[in-house]
């Protein structure tokens, strides 16, 4: 993502000048034509709305932030400037971690089609719903 040694901490600003995200073609605005409209979901798995249906991480993962986030929390009191830096770099590694996951998989779909693989409209459909899941808790932060 960034040419950051292992040494140094990733920062949000080191995301933020990755450089500019392409725009996609014609966006924003609706489609011409419509070929595939999922429904909305109106309870995920957990009872919840749409955003929560789909885990972003495996769930060591998400506990393992979870940790680190404590940590970070509880050591404000002593040191509020390296906490606040602290929490910089946790939130740039989830982004990156984020990125990666994504990437990762569109990566093994697009590896899939160069060796003329058939990808089943199943496996597009959920990684569709996990982009959607994503796109749709950015939004409603």
């Amino acid at each position: 993502m960034n040419d950051l040694s292992k040494d140094q901490a990733l920062t949000t600003a080191d995301l933020a000048g990755a450089g500019p995200v392409p725009e996609i073609k014609g966006a924003p605005g609706p489609p011409a034509r419509r070929e595939y409209v999922e429904e909305p979901l109106v309870n995920g798995p957990s009872g919840g709305s749409a955003a929560e249906a789909t885990p972003l991480f495996a769930t060591e993962e998400t506990e393992r932030f979870r940790s680190d986030w404590s940590s970070i929390q509880t050591g404000f009191v002593d040191e509020p400037r390296k906490s606040v830096e602290k929490a910089d770099q946790l939130v740039a590694r989830v982004v990156q971690r984020l990125a990666e996951s994504f990437s990762q998989e569109k990566s093994r779909l697009e590896g899939q089609w160069d060796k003329g693989e058939d990808v089943s409209t199943e496996e597009l459909r959920v990684a569709l719903q996990r982009y959607r899941s994503f796109f749709d808790r950015l939004l409603s932060v």
